[in-house]
């Protein structure tokens, strides 16, 4: 991609994102993402009410009036992006590509981690870890990172999501919030994903297109897979296969939501012809009132 339509395309991300970041996402971040305890601020005088274990008697020896220790949340966090760029993101079939909502949302999380004074890091993988930019605060770091989502091209297909989760926990050794942004079409990370959910707080983020789940039906299509290159004619206008394709579909699905139960991970998911704003809204609000 050209350097000047590179730069008008990641613009035209950071002012989306940050937008909504500023105005809808931050306090809903804030409240759904606690930090990790709470730090000592200042002491004031004993007020009817207070608990007094929070006397500090030291203080209050000195003065002979009670004093009570005031303690601030520490704020600071490091949030984690897992991104699945294999090719199977480069699909879409309503408002837009799997790949281009993924950048939209690791922008819009990035901006709203800033926001609150967060570290933001990011591991690009395929069958492979493909790329690692490690934790940074600022808005030229999350500048770059949406630069590479924008023009990274992976030079691996598949997708190793567990290999991914594993790189991640080795690497990453502060616990950090992270957000694992996939389509979740591979198989086998159940036990990297409770793993790294035990050493952290994961967040898995299922990025949908509608025909994943439902064939229409158009007749004899030819169909390539985008990882493997295999191809081949479906006939879309068969009633049982468009029930089997569906039902299929269903099944892997309920299977996802059972593993993220075991694991004790959120899943928000998120779907390429729908509003994500929304969607993440609610998951965020939903989240902040179990804290």
């Amino acid at each position: 991609m050209e350097t000047s339509e590179l730069i008008k395309k990641v613009r035209k991300i950071e002012i989306k994102t940050r937008g909504l970041s500023d105005q809808i996402f931050s306090g809903q971040y804030h409240s759904a993402f606690k930090g990790k305890g709470m730090a000592f601020s200042e002491v004031r005088e004993y007020q009817f009410g207070d608990d007094i274990r929070s006397i500090d008697w030291n203080v209050t020896a000195r003065f002979n009036h009670p004093y009570v220790k005031i303690f601030d949340e520490e704020r600071e966090l490091t949030v984690m992006l897992l991104v699945d760029v294999s090719r199977s993101n480069e699909f879409g079939t309503q408002k837009q590509l799997k790949q281009e909502l993924i950048t939209e949302l690791a922008a819009v999380l990035s901006f709203s981690a800033i926001h609150n004074n967060d570290k933001v890091g990011v591991i690009f993988y395929s069958s492979q870890v493909e790329k690692f930019i490690p934790p940074k605060k600022g808005t030229t770091h999350i500048l770059r990172i949406i630069r590479e989502l924008i023009n990274f091209t992976p030079k691996f297909n598949g997708t190793d999501t567990a290999g991914a989760l594993r790189y991640f926990t080795n690497v990453i050794k502060k616990k950090s919030i992270a957000f694992l942004i996939t389509d979740f079409l591979d198989e086998g990370f159940n036990d990297a994903l409770k793993i790294a959910n035990k050493k952290h707080d994961v967040v898995a983020v299922k990025i949908n297109d509608v025909r994943e789940r439902e064939l229409p039906d158009v007749g004899l299509v030819r169909m390539k897979d985008a990882e493997t290159g295999i191809s081949r004619w479906v006939d879309t206008s068969n009633t049982l296969l468009r029930k089997m394709y569906k039902e299929n579909k269903v099944s892997k699905d309920a299977g996802l939501n059972d593993l993220f139960i075991k694991c004790g991970v959120d899943a928000v998911d998120l779907d390429t012809d729908k509003d994500y704003v929304k969607s993440l809204m609610k998951f965020f609000k939903k989240r902040g009132s179990r804290k």
